[in-house]
């Protein structure tokens, strides 16, 4: 599933994109019936909080898609292209489609390890968005989308400080691996940067969330911002620091001349040592997706 940074991705680039405009609006798999709604409308503006994206057309008119495990965006420039698959909906922009198209191609999200933002179209070049295999795409009320609000933790994203996220924690009884995972704690955080920024901190993921300190949470929650502003910049989440790679600084400091295999502490390294003490790193499933860490690193 796309975390946070992907998603606030999407929206500066749609915003980008279509923001201020007519936009035409239709879906061509039959199962988003609200295009008709949207269709011809002008776009105000794209917001993203936590997983959430929300394109506002006006008053009571505002698309809400959550991309869940299956969704995906597809860009590109010039003419519509053929409809293909199950296209759940499409947005573009009528004088943009005349244009002709320019080079760069659209990777698919199940790329996301090896895109480091080079080939892809400028976002002001954007002429036409197709989505496919959401969770969710309606057209949500004012209130609808308020409520949605309410019920998500702050995002790291939006420059929300740290205190809501420390008093929620700093209550439960719960481990903090699964209260990271808890859209209500913090909007946006995924089983990426769940287990990335624990490590970092050198906190067992078994702990409970009211035996976390406040300043290694407020630390969390800002190495949290910092590493999600970067994933922003393309789709390639890079956790490691450069004094913790095998290679050390061999192939460059950009994110893009990371080694995959180097561009994660523990997430997806089970059985493998740890960069930093050898160890191998553990992987157990939590919430209803798997958790790595480092049993030395990491260790109680």
């Amino acid at each position: 599933m796309p975390e946070g940074n992907e998603i606030h991705r999407w929206a500066e680039r749609h915003a980008a994109a279509f923001a201020g405009k007519l936009v035409r609006v239709d879906g061509p798999q039959g199962r988003f019936e609200d295009s008709d709604v949207l269709d011809g409308r002008k776009l105000v503006k794209v917001m993203a909080v936590g997983k959430h994206l929300g394109y506002d057309f006006g008053k009571d008119r505002i698309l809400h898609v959550h991309l869940g495990l299956q969704g995906d965006f597809k860009e590109g420039s010039g003419p519509l292209p053929p409809v293909k698959g199950a296209l759940r909906l499409r947005m573009w922009n009528d004088a943009a489609i005349k244009k002709p198209a320019v080079p760069g191609e659209s990777k698919k999200h199940s790329w996301y390890s090896d895109d480091d933002g080079t080939g892809h179209i400028a976002p002001e070049q954007v002429a036409w968005v197709e989505l496919r295999g959401p969770m969710d795409c309606t057209v949500y009320t004012q209130a609808k989308w308020e409520t949605l609000l309410k019920r998500l933790g702050p995002d790291p994203l939006n420059g929300d400080g740290p205190d809501k996220f420390v008093e929620k924690i700093r209550k439960s009884k719960k481990a903090i691996a699964a209260l990271l995972m808890d859209q209500s704690v913090a909007a946006g955080v995924g089983n990426i940067y769940r287990a990335e920024l624990l490590y970092r901190a050198r906190l067992n993921p078994f702990v409970a969330g009211k035996d976390v300190p406040e300043e290694t949470l407020k630390t969390i929650w800002k190495d949290a911002s910092s590493l999600m502003k970067a994933g922003m910049v393309d789709r390639r989440i890079v956790t490691t620091l450069p004094k913790d790679r095998p290679t050390g600084t061999k192939g460059g400091r950009t994110k893009g001349s990371v080694l995959k295999e180097e561009a994660h502490y523990v997430y997806r390294r089970h059985g493998k040592p740890c960069f930093v003490c050898g160890t191998a790193v553990l992987k157990r499933e939590m919430e209803a997706r798997n958790l790595y860490w480092c049993p030395t690193c990491q260790k109680e």
